[in-house]
């Protein structure tokens, strides 16, 4: 079975560049509360250091 995250939205990204409102999309959040699993690998964990200010992970 493999590895995933789970990962929720605390921080708004409202007044944020667009690539991180881009980068919070494609995780899956759209809101603060929001939560998401999502596979563990370099992509996503690439994604997660970009918004690491903006969300909360747990593995």
């Amino acid at each position: 079975m493999a590895k995933t995250i789970q990962v929720k939205q605390v921080r708004s990204t409202i007044g944020r560049p667009e690539k991180q409102r881009k980068i919070m999309h494609s995780l899956g959040l759209r809101g603060i509360g929001q939560q998401n699993k999502l596979p563990d690998n370099q992509a996503v964990r690439g994604m997660v250091t970009k918004v690491k200010h903006l969300i909360e992970v747990s593995e």
